[in-house]
């Protein structure tokens, strides 16, 4: 059944069950939710350390650097999906190897934007160079469910399950970093050590997400969700289970959204995801306002 089709099943039927079952119909949809689910799950346990860290610009660039690495994986005929890792990782490491002063990334965008700019430019010189069909391109750019293969959810889940790993492993100092790094360094946390690392882990998290939403949408699952759940809750674990929960729902609703639509996934995931930001927010902001005027009534003295 084509996609038109699809969206005139969503117009015409009227039972949930039978148009949630018509997700599952076609194996690509199948292989876009394994996909999917496991981009939300790394995405947002990843991105929760790189909110905290306050390293997005740096995520942000590593997206981009996917963008020329699978360019020039398809230009000498190798895996796109494969290209996009190594470039991520490569570009991690670099940033995270190149001098910089003890301020850490959130300050140092000087070293991000010079990686940055000379991977877009090898990606123009490799889209330039690359004399087939470029029909993939917007895929790279702003992300698609269609054609993701078995080989490429095998991918996903092994990277996704080593880059768990790695974190959960070094979770608690990495934490002690990100909140206070000279503290942390003087009571012996390998600091630059643990940064490395994690930029090795974000770049493998950039490019799995970018499988999903595009290189140019990464921040909808790598930032919105674990921004989000930290207005809600202070305490790691729990904002930590919550972004995940958020990323899922927000990757599964904009599937099946693209699904019956016409338009790009990327576009969906990307659109829930603010609207979620955007009501925590206006909710939290409320409740504060609401919190202010109790206190300041409390503290007026009686009439």
């Amino acid at each position: 059944m084509p996609l038109a089709d699809a969206g005139e099943l969503m117009v015409n039927s009227m039972n949930l069950a039978s148009d949630l079952q018509g997700l599952f119909a076609y194996h690509f949809m199948v292989n876009a939710f394994r996909a999917g689910t496991i981009v939300a799950i790394a995405a947002a346990v990843i991105g929760w350390f790189m909110v905290i860290r306050q390293e997005t610009f740096v995520g942000h660039s590593l997206a981009l650097v996917g963008f020329p690495g699978a360019a020039g994986a398809v230009l000498i005929g190798a895996s796109a999906t494969l290209g996009l890792f190594a470039f991520c990782v490569a570009a991690a490491l670099a940033i995270g190897l190149l001098p910089r002063g003890g301020r850490g990334f959130g300050e140092e965008s000087a070293v991000v934007g010079t990686v940055q700019a000379l991977a877009l430019a090898c990606g123009f010189l490799f889209v330039s160079l690359y004399h087939g069909l470029l029909i993939g391109v917007n895929a790279l750019l702003f992300g698609s469910f269609l054609g993701v293969t078995d080989e490429q959810v095998l991918t996903l889940l092994l990277f996704g399950v080593v880059a768990l790993a790695v974190l959960s492993a070094v979770g608690r100092p990495l934490l002690f970093a990100s909140l206070d790094g000279d503290v942390a360094a003087a009571n012996g946390v390998p600091v630059r050590r643990l940064s490395l690392l994690f930029l090795v882990l974000l770049g493998v998290a950039a490019a799995e997400v970018s499988q999903i939403t595009g290189t140019l949408l990464v921040f909808a699952l790598l930032v919105v969700p674990p921004a989000t759940a930290q207005q809600l809750t202070p305490h790691p674990l729990k904002s930590m289970a919550l972004a995940v929960a958020l990323g899922l729902a927000i990757t599964w609703a904009g599937l099946a959204a693209a699904y019956y639509s016409p338009y790009p996934v990327g576009f969906f995931i990307t659109s829930f995801a603010f609207a979620a930001y955007l009501v925590v927010r206006l909710a939290r902001g409320s409740a504060w306002r609401i919190a202010a005027r109790r206190w300041q009534r409390a503290a007026e003295p009686a009439a």
